[in-house]
């Protein structure tokens, strides 16, 4: 009797192992650094609401004023890989800027802000780049087998990242953590030099306008009730999170190492949206399964402006709110993430994603700079219930739209409501 293969089949390629390996070790840095810089300002720097709201908005920012022309420009240079790296690279030395400043006792929330800034940028031209090389690494058939290796792995990074950022913390000064997230990206850095993959050619001549794929998610249905649903679940969770390591460490005294327990259990909850997430769109369809997502991801989060009496019951509280939303964010990334690379066209492949990116992580700072405006004038408790409502009445944008009965993945040249599976992807002339 044969069973399940230990080793995926993806991860025999030794290319899409590549890619995979430097998105993993990446992805761990990530989230020591999410943990680690929110602690350096409140704890070192003694920063209040306001700030920790601009601290926030400064790494999102980029994310609304780079994007459409990181897209654009990626499509016209072609060179994505080595755009990927240079970005790795930047962000690498940007970090390794706050451990001296901090030994010297010179640093400071410009500073601060300014890494973030520059880190965020560079960010932006790695994302832009990454969808199409994820596709020139992957056959059609496995979108959702890749998505769910890479998710997967991220999710198991969720699980170490802020336990790891959280131990740190108490054995070494926050900064110095940074380290740690600087040579995860020289780690990626490597990888992608390791794999040269058949990338999608540069756009024609005159076919590179930065507004392309925002025209094009327009005309889509799909694409622009998943925009429209995700921005407004991103804007209210990013209120949320400009207060969390504030409301979780002044308001019911968690300890640093009790906060990174508390996110490590929204990663526990992710690897439990990864591992069930093909089968949920096997069973449902991949349309429902995002639907599913986008409720399931903000919903518990009404739990945390609840959290109060003892730093048990408020560590519970969090904890599940925690868990919970975490599964309902993976399987909301899956079939996001499938669903796009089967009907975006090659050939604007970065600019339909840096289109995305500007509104969907755009609205990031907004959220931020929102959650300190709210935080200052109302409290933290209440700003964070208004976040949590708003965020859960983001799946009323997806209910109407033909995503909850796309039972399959859209091909690039053919309507959604045929629901047919995809071939090799083709560029088309409109949209789905």
């Amino acid at each position: 009797m044969t069973g399940r293969p230990l080793i995926p089949p993806l991860l025999r390629e030794p290319a899409f192992r590549r890619y995979w390996s430097g998105q993993t070790v990446s992805s761990l840095g990530d989230q020591i650094t999410l943990l680690v810089i929110p602690l350096i300002a409140v704890s070192a720097l003694h920063a209040d609401a306001a700030q920790m709201g601009y601290l926030a908005a400064a790494g999102y920012l980029p994310y609304l004023l780079l994007s459409l022309h990181a897209g654009s420009w990626a499509d016209r240079y072609g060179r994505r890989r080595r755009v990927m790296i240079a970005a790795d690279l930047g962000r690498a030395a940007v970090l390794l800027t706050v451990p001296p400043a901090w030994a010297a006792g010179a640093l400071t929330l410009v500073q601060l802000y300014a890494v973030v800034l520059a880190v965020g940028s560079l960010s932006v031209f790695f994302n832009v780049c990454n969808p199409p090389l994820f596709v020139a690494l992957v056959p059609a058939d496995q979108y959702l087998r890749g998505n769910a290796l890479i998710n997967g792995s991220r999710a198991a990074t969720y699980v170490a990242g802020p336990g790891l950022g959280g131990l740190l913390v108490q054995l070494l000064a926050a900064p110095m953590a940074l380290v740690v997230d600087a040579l995860s990206f020289l780690v990626s850095a490597l990888f992608l030099h390791r794999i040269d993959p058949a990338e999608p050619p540069p756009a024609e001549a005159g076919r590179g306008s930065a507004g392309e794929g925002l025209r094009w998610i327009r005309r889509s249905p799909v694409m622009r009730a998943s925009l429209l649903g995700t921005a407004t679940v991103n804007l209210f969770t990013f209120v949320i999170g400009a207060l969390f390591v504030l409301y979780a460490t002044r308001e019911l005294g968690f300890s640093p190492g009790l906060l990174g327990a508390v996110l490590a259990a929204a990663a526990v909850g992710t690897l439990l949206g990864a591992a069930v997430t093909g089968r949920l769109a096997a069973r449902i369809g991949v349309g429902p399964a995002f639907l599913f997502g986008l409720v399931l991801f903000p919903a518990p989060l009404l739990l945390i402006p609840l959290a109060g009496g003892s730093t048990a019951t408020a560590a519970a509280l969090l904890f599940g709110a925690e868990f919970l939303s975490g599964v309902g964010v993976m399987i909301l990334d899956i079939s996001a993430g499938t669903i796009f690379a089967a009907c975006i066209p090659d050939d604007l492949r970065s600019r339909v994603f840096g289109a995305y990116q500007a509104v969907n992580y755009g609205v990031r700072p907004l959220g931020s700079l929102l959650g300190g405006l709210l935080g200052s004038t109302l409290g933290l408790r209440p700003a964070l219930w208004i976040a949590a409502i708003g965020a859960v009445a983001s799946g009323l944008w997806v209910v109407f739209s033909p995503i909850p009965r796309l039972r399959e993945l859209p091909a690039q040249n053919r309507p959604v409501e045929q629901n047919q599976r995809p071939d090799q992807p083709k560029p088309v002339e409109h949209p789905v």
